[in-house]
């Protein structure tokens, strides 16, 4: 009976410790994402975003846009060499 009353009371140590673990994680990890928030509304704010970008490199949307006219171009012509797709 000694037995099963220290193998429950160690069980619930370890799982208080375990809880109490995991809430501070969870407190700190909430703290840095609204301090994040803040930071990101606050350069909005500002009017001016940082964002580390090459003038030599286009936009990857740019890139994309360019991609899907090459591929209408290779259509185009494979449909007038009379190619079918």
């Amino acid at each position: 009976m000694a037995t099963i009353t220290s193998d429950l009371a160690s069980n619930l140590m370890v799982s208080a410790v375990a809880l109490t673990a995991l809430t501070i994680m969870s407190l700190a990890a909430l703290r840095g994402w609204r301090d994040w928030i803040q930071l990101k509304r606050e350069e909005l704010a500002a009017g001016h975003v940082t964002v580390a970008h090459d003038a030599a490199v286009p936009h990857a949307g740019s890139r994309i846009e360019i991609a899907d006219l090459k591929e209408r171009l290779r259509k185009l012509e494979a449909i007038a060499a009379g190619v079918d797709l």
